[in-house]
């Protein structure tokens, strides 16, 4: 239906059209002609998919090998940190995971730049693993102790060098093994030796 009253929006706008050169209008017709056949592609739908799909496998094979290195040593499973956390996890059903943690505090605890906050968070985490009778207190020698307790007055990056080693010796020598032949961790590399052994069938 036409308008024909002044100063209608509907005949302003088929004025402002009709006042386009008839090239602009046409490019304008060709131009959403090709953005609808480009959105509409199947082909283009299937490209996407696949390259997902491939994103994925990708990331199966990797976390399938990452699994597999966690027992060729303890720098390994720490250095991934889905195997800090399989491990952390074994620790809790042996009661013991506050060995873990207190290793973690420590490695962010190097990572402070400012001195305010490192002696905070020293004394925070002396208090919470270090200390006699702490609510989370590790297992360390009395000297280790001592030593670590001394270092909270000046307190640097290092100053739980010490407790830290400790923890991370008793963590490798005496967790770390019972992890490895723990059925958690006995089902996780059957999956991947079975998705490396399918791998290798389509190849």
């Amino acid at each position: 239906m036409s308008c024909w009253m002044p100063g209608c929006p509907a005949l302003s706008m088929c004025r402002g059209l009709a006042a386009l050169p008839i090239t602009c209008l046409e490019r304008a017709k060709d131009l959403k002609t090709r953005l609808g056949t480009l959105l509409h592609k199947p082909e283009l739908g299937h490209r996407i998919g696949t390259s997902s799909k491939l994103r994925l496998g990708s990331r199966r094979r990797d976390s399938s090998q990452e699994v597999l290195e966690w027992r060729e040593s303890f720098d390994q499973l720490l250095k991934s940190k889905s195997g800090v956390t399989a491990f952390h996890t074994f620790l809790k059903t042996e009661f013991s995971e506050e060995n873990l943690d207190f290793w973690l505090a420590c490695e962010d605890f190097k990572k402070t730049r400012s001195k305010t906050k490192l002696a905070s968070k020293a004394n925070r985490i002396f208090e919470e693993f270090v200390q006699s009778e702490a609510p989370r207190e590790v297992n360390i020698d009395h000297e280790t102790r001592e030593i670590t307790r001394k270092n909270l007055s000046g307190a640097t990056s290092a100053c739980f060098n010490e407790a830290q080693a400790k923890t991370r010796t008793l963590m490798e020598k005496d967790s770390y093994p019972r992890f490895l032949k723990s059925a958690s961790y006995q089902d996780m590399t059957k999956q991947a030796t079975s998705r490396g052994i399918s791998k290798r069938s389509h190849t």
